[in-house]
């Protein structure tokens, strides 16, 4: 007797395993392997352990160093997203607004530390914030929404791993 439902069920499951790896994201800061022991960034002083990145005070610093991406991110000046902000209303309440990304940041580098702002770029009508994660940019945006209002567009490259947040308010 021959098995034809297994051979077929197994060619399907091939199948959607090789699309699903086709489709996965590749974040060119991440790192492609996994580190021998704990090390220290020697720009910030964040420390990887157990699998991620983590504050610590400076007696559990260990001796070995690599750079975070987020430094390496900074260094190399190439962000993963960024806030623009626009219109009358921002140009007006400029410092307030870049309180609450300043904040923002704070809140959420306390816990994620590849989570900061790069830069704030401040032109005429406009301004950027850089920033060296992808979930920094939406967490700022939704905050000024939240505090604000005014329109928010969100734009997320996959190709790029870059997110772009568009925020616009007139009055």
């Amino acid at each position: 007797m021959k098995q034809r439902g297994v051979r077929s069920t197994r060619r399907r499951t091939d199948e959607r395993k090789a699309h699903l790896i086709a489709e996965e994201r590749h974040d060119p800061y991440k790192a492609r392997g996994k580190r021998a022991g704990p090390c220290t960034c020697p720009g910030c002083g964040a420390v990887w352990e157990a699998g991620r990145w983590r504050w610590t005070n400076g007696a559990d610093r260990p001796a070995a160093r690599a750079t975070c991406p987020a430094c390496h991110r900074i260094a190399d000046r190439f962000p993963a997203g960024e806030v623009r902000l626009s219109g009358d209303f921002a140009l007006r309440h400029r410092d307030e607004i870049m309180a609450l990304a300043r904040n923002t940041e704070a809140r959420e580098r306390a816990e994620h530390p590849l989570q900061r702002i790069m830069d704030v770029e401040e032109g005429g009508e406009s301004a950027i914030i850089r920033t060296t994660g992808i979930h920094l940019p939406r967490r700022i945006g939704h905050a000024i929404v939240d505090a604000y209002k005014g329109e928010i567009e969100t734009h997320y490259d996959e190709a790029g791993h870059f997110l772009r947040v568009t925020w616009h308010r007139e009055a």
